[in-house]
């Protein structure tokens, strides 16, 4: 199942009586989404609340997005009219960056047919492509979700990793290096880490770049198909977009859920600054 899924071929397939559509607008400075998504989405498109149904609430042991329990999980992908059979596709309006979350969450928790829409609404809206207003309530559906089908990294596993293959940071360089820090507790990185900002990924129109080049940007920063290769950002959400870039790639990461917010509120772990892993 490839990961991506272009605005033309997503118009074709809009009346799949399969089809789920997930609107995961979000970001740090505007986390409600629903305000933009009443104004326009793809039709059909349900939204989907990141904070509260793709993540358990914030702590300094876990982190500022920490997975959600499988059946908080289970519960919204029914409100949003997911079955078993169902195809699902999530976009956002920031190039795929919050919306990767919820495509690696349902892939995780046993769903196949999940992908993300290439360039998201930007995409569509270019492509001259319809969109709707007000709210979706969709026919409820009946999946039963499971963890396990996506490799994870606990906090120890992330801290060994450089070590044994390649553990990649997906904030900006800035934050990477430490020359500043607006979130978490302490600056700077994972000590081994390579810097891979997600923002790498996409082109000027907010797509991922092609195969081919997002291998080759990997290759550069020492990725290799025989090696372990895994992902974190700052919470999690945006790892999941370089999770995404990896597996365009050709590569099978592991996804560190904890990331930096973990990491950095523990006293007792190093932190590296600088440009330099």
């Amino acid at each position: 199942m490839s990961v991506l899924v272009s605005a033309a071929d997503l118009a074709a397939d809009l009346r799949d009586p399969r089809l789920v559509l997930l609107d995961v607008r979000w970001r740090l400075d505007a986390p409600d989404g629903r305000p933009a998504y009443r104004e326009a989405h793809v039709p059909g498109a349900v939204y989907v609340d990141l904070d509260g149904e793709l993540a358990a609430p914030p702590s300094g042991q876990a982190g500022r997005h920490p997975l959600p329990p499988i059946e908080v999980l289970q519960a919204a992908a029914q409100r949003w009219g997911v079955r078993a059979t169902s195809r699902v596709i999530a976009y956002d309006d920031l190039g795929g960056m919050s919306a990767a979350r919820a495509w690696w969450l349902l892939k995780h928790a046993g769903l196949q047919d999940v992908q993300l829409l290439d360039g998201g609404l930007t995409a569509w809206r270019d492509a001259g492509l319809p969109t709707e207003t007000g709210d979706v309530e969709p026919v409820p559906g009946d999946v039963e979700l499971t963890y396990g089908a996506m490799p994870v990294l606990r906090l120890d596993q992330a801290a060994a990793l450089p070590g044994e293959g390649v553990l990649v940071d997906a904030r900006a360089g800035e934050r990477y290096r430490g020359e500043t820090e607006p979130i978490d507790p302490r600056a700077g990185h994972i000590p081994g880490a390579v810097s891979a900002p997600t923002t790498g990924n996409l082109g000027h129109d907010r797509r991922f770049l092609p195969p081919e080049v997002l291998r080759q940007r990997f290759l550069d920063l020492g990725v290799r198909p025989d090696a372990p290769v895994a992902a974190y950002c700052g919470s999690g959400v945006t790892a999941a977009h370089e999770v995404a870039a990896l597996m365009i790639a050709g590569f099978e990461p592991a996804l560190y859920p904890g990331s930096w917010s973990q990491w950095s509120n523990r006293d007792d772990l190093p932190v590296a600054t600088g440009a330099e892993p």
